[in-house]
């Protein structure tokens, strides 16, 4: 009995465990994925502090808050950044985003359309699209309007910590897209809740790059 014991101890010993193994397996992704949120991070800085307003077919304003009809003041400072593009001739339209939120009576697209209207923007030159409630649904629109426009080239407008995503996601729709983000959002004048956003970004763009890659939008014409 006690031979078969020791044999059995002895051949106990000679498997290997997998349990090193497994710890290797989990550290390598462990490392894997905190080299991606690290990357991804850096991009979203670098490319936040990127001003690339030129001249395009239409300035896009990504949709925020509204307060029963009223711009929330980091809507406000989108309109207003879009607004000063518009004055500065380098589009001859801006496209509001933005849908209704729970309890709401109006959109946020509309909000920003009373906005610019209100303050010299023809009507004709403010196009709402306000289907989307998410920064993935507002552009898939955008893009759906343009093309149907024959247009492509456009400015996207938000805050700095925002613009590489919306980048991803213009890309995305086939649209040629340059990002101009805002200058005095209250984000950006509170650097905790900046990091904030920030921080939440660098989770983000992994998870956009990943639905861009296995579920391209496939609507829009490569002849545009």
């Amino acid at each position: 009995m006690s031979t078969g014991r020791r044999a059995g101890g002895k051949a106990a010993r000679g498997r290997p465990s997998l349990l090193p193994s497994l710890r290797q397996v989990f550290g390598w992704l462990l490392l894997a994925a905190a080299t991606v949120y690290t990357a991804a991070l850096i991009i979203v800085l670098v490319v936040s502090q990127q001003d690339q307003r030129r001249t395009v077919d239409a300035i896009v304003v990504l949709g925020a808050a509204q307060y029963n009809g009223r711009p929330s003041p980091v809507l406000r400072a989108r309109l207003n950044h879009a607004l000063h593009l518009y004055r500065e001739g380098h589009a001859p339209r801006i496209i509001v985003t933005g849908g209704m939120g729970r309890g709401d009576t109006t959109s946020e697209a509309t909000v920003g359309r009373r906005f610019l209207v209100a303050r010299g923007v023809s009507p004709d030159a403010v196009i709402v699209q306000a289907q989307g409630h998410s920064t993935q649904a507002s552009m898939t629109a955008v893009g759906e309007w343009l093309e149907q426009q024959g247009l492509r080239r456009v400015l996207l407008v938000s805050d700095p910590f925002h613009m590489f995503r919306l980048r991803m996601e213009a890309r995305r729709t086939n649209l040629e897209a340059y990002t101009s983000p805002t200058e005095d959002s209250p984000i950006s004048d509170n650097p905790v809740l900046e990091l904030q956003y920030l921080f939440a970004e660098g989770f983000k763009i992994p998870v956009a790059w990943f639905r861009a890659a296995v579920s391209p939008l496939t609507s829009h014409s490569q002849s545009l």
